[in-house]
């Protein structure tokens, strides 16, 4: 299938999310694998939309054919991640690890080869999965990867990988048996030696289409093979270096866009509420207005809206200067990636904190909705913020931005 995708519409993401939205807590307690949505996302053309932009000429063309068909900048995919997020944020998490993921040819690849492969995947809207870990001395060899006569074969586990149910193509890191080189790989899961394990009864995050995957013996050509990844951390390039702090500042898009969205839903629920009789006095405007809110009703709101704000300055910030790495390209410096993971770092901490006492909070402060046998589903929204956060220890995030700031800076 071809599909020309033309440049990033916030339309299109703002109806994919109102739709979305529609039934987002059914879907949710239903838990099944995200067929329907990942149907909705390729109607809606996401797939290719939510790609790196197409890289320009060496005479300042858009590409070889001229035509401006897909691909978004890092700060719009962020954008539309977030938006969908705050409407379902199990399908955003679809869609961050699909973006993360298909910036891995760019990152690891020749770039001839990297912008074919890119554009195969738009035309026929491939959707990204898998997960790309960059080794050290301690990582143990989960995939191995066998030289063949006609390339490679690709055998072993993975316990968890995003998008293992649904994906068009899973990228791994894997390591080659013969020379212990870490590789970078990209693998069709339709090939019968790969079997996919979706996870079940998870607390939240429902349809993010993870699971499990193993391989038996997968042929993989040498075209699969990406690039090279050094275990050594300082011979490792500072743009390729950005992979893992792309999926992680998604995730945070992710997280902050589930908080945002339960926010919404309660400010709702509580405008809906009954308020206290009026007496008929005149308020500070001199007319008779209706009874005002309760006054810790409003403290607390003002608390969390603060909380929201805080934490989107923070990502913002992180989300500018990640942008301005990717577009730095392979000539990014040690020193400016560095700076970019402590921003990350930064906005992983603060969205982390602000998310759970915003998904906590309104579950306390929507308690006294007017009809409680019409669950508002709110619990949802708390869930998928435990799940988003269950593997990311903001205790190690801080210190590691207490090393970079007592140390990183000049």
């Amino acid at each position: 299938m071809t599909t020309l995708i033309p440049a990033a519409s916030p339309r299109v993401v703002r109806e994919l999310a109102d739709d979305l939205a529609v039934d987002a807590d059914l879907r949710d307690r239903a838990g099944k694998p995200p067929l329907d949505e990942v149907a909705r996302l390729r109607e809606a053309g996401l797939p290719a939309l939510l790609t790196p932009p197409r890289q320009e000429s060496q005479d300042g063309t858009p590409g070889q054919d001229g035509r401006h068909e897909r691909g978004s900048d890092w700060r719009t995919a962020c954008t539309a991640v977030r938006e969908i997020a705050a409407a379902d944020s199990s399908i955003a998490e679809l869609l961050a690890h699909h973006h993360a993921l298909s910036w891995s040819p760019r990152l690891f690849g020749a770039p001839e080869e990297a912008a074919a492969l890119e554009l195969r995947a738009v035309h026929e809207q491939w959707l990204w999965g898998g997960d790309i870990e960059l080794p050290d001395a301690r990582t143990s060899a989960g995939l191995a990867l066998t030289p063949a006569a006609d390339g490679y074969v690709l055998h072993g586990r993975r316990p968890l990988t995003a998008g293992a149910a649904v994906a068009d193509r899973l990228v791994h890191t894997a390591r080659r048996t013969d020379s212990g080189e870490w590789v970078v790989v990209h693998v069709d899961p339709a090939h019968p030696g790969v079997s996919a394990e979706p996870a079940h009864d998870l607390l939240g995050q429902r349809l993010n289409g993870a699971g499990a995957v193993t391989y038996d013996d997968v042929p993989v050509a040498t075209h699969q093979v990406l690039g090279t990844v050094s275990v050594d951390e300082h011979e490792i390039s500072p743009f390729a270096a950005l992979a893992p702090l792309a999926r992680r500042l998604l995730l945070v898009q992710v997280g902050l866009g589930n908080a945002q969205g339960a926010l919404a839903e309660a400010r709702d629920i509580s405008r809906a509420l009954p308020r206290p009789a009026s007496t008929g006095a005149l308020d500070t405007r001199g007319d008779c207005g209706p009874p005002p809110m309760d006054p810790y009703l409003l403290l607390a709101y003002g608390e969390l809206a603060t909380a929201a704000h805080s934490a989107t300055a923070v990502v913002e910030r992180a989300t500018e200067a990640l942008a301005q790495g990717l577009e730095t390209g392979p000539a990014l410096g040690a020193d400016e990636r560095a700076d970019i993971a402590f921003l990350v770092g930064a906005a992983e901490a603060v969205t982390t904190r602000s998310a759970l006492h915003i998904t906590t909070r309104v579950l306390e402060l929507t308690a006294d909705a007017p009809s409680p046998s019409a669950d508002p589903g709110l619990d949802r929204f708390w869930r998928n913020a435990r799940a988003l956060t269950a593997h990311s220890s903001t205790a190690h995030r801080l210190r590691d931005i207490g090393e970079h700031y007592l140390n990183g800076f000049r």
